[in-house]
């Protein structure tokens, strides 16, 4: 007999999502936010997961700090290790996401393959894209660590942007053009964006 009829089997045996949903009043979603280094994509994170705590949501925020050193803290930013980062990422999500919980991700994954596969891992239909769209020249001007400079000088390989490609999204993606948009409107439009779809009832 094959492992996976003794292993899969289990999977059926499990509460499923929609239970734990009904127990959260929520419906879930992983929120993926990507966007420069320097884009703002962490700072709005916080204040969207504050903003919908506030409202009672169960929420679990993920970005470079809780990932990189933890479940990824054997990988470089090498386009291997960067891809391999993002699955594990992207699987932890979905196992909040089967928790009923709604999941906020802050991740430059700057190339179309890389949020393709995140896609391809939790669902088209459980994935809020969010393109956190910040001029290259204003992630500069918001440097306080100076990385930018450290890039062009040839300091840090394989930043993104700089000497690593960065793929703009296209649609479906929610474009927010933080230029202009304080952060907490640009926090506002996403959760704009994310109420009805989060909201039982909805």
């Amino acid at each position: 007999m094959d492992i996976k009829d003794n292993i899969f089997p289990v999977f059926d045996q499990l509460l499923q999502k929609e239970e734990k949903e009904s127990l959260l009043k929520q419906k879930a979603k992983v929120v993926w936010m990507t966007g420069l280094s320097g884009s703002g994509k962490t700072t709005i994170a916080k204040v969207v997961e504050k903003k919908l705590h506030e409202k009672g949501f169960l929420t679990q925020l993920l970005d470079g700090d809780n990932i990189r050193t933890g479940i990824s803290n054997n990988l470089t930013f090498a386009a291997d290790d960067r891809k391999e980062n993002i699955r594990r990422i992207a699987e932890v999500s979905k196992l909040f996401l089967n928790c009923g919980v709604i999941c906020i991700n802050s991740f430059v994954s700057p190339t179309n393959d890389i949020r393709q596969q995140v896609i391809d891992i939790v669902g088209a239909e459980h994935v809020e894209m969010v393109f956190v769209n910040t001029p290259l020249e204003e992630c500069e001007k918001r440097d306080v660590k100076g990385l930018y400079a450290k890039a062009r000088k040839g300091e840090i390989p394989n930043f993104t942007g700089i000497s690593a490609p960065f793929d703009t999204p296209n649609d479906p993606y929610l474009d927010v053009k933080t230029v202009g948009l304080s952060i907490e409107e640009s926090a506002q439009k996403i959760i704009d964006h994310l109420l009805p779809k989060i909201t039982v009832g909805k």
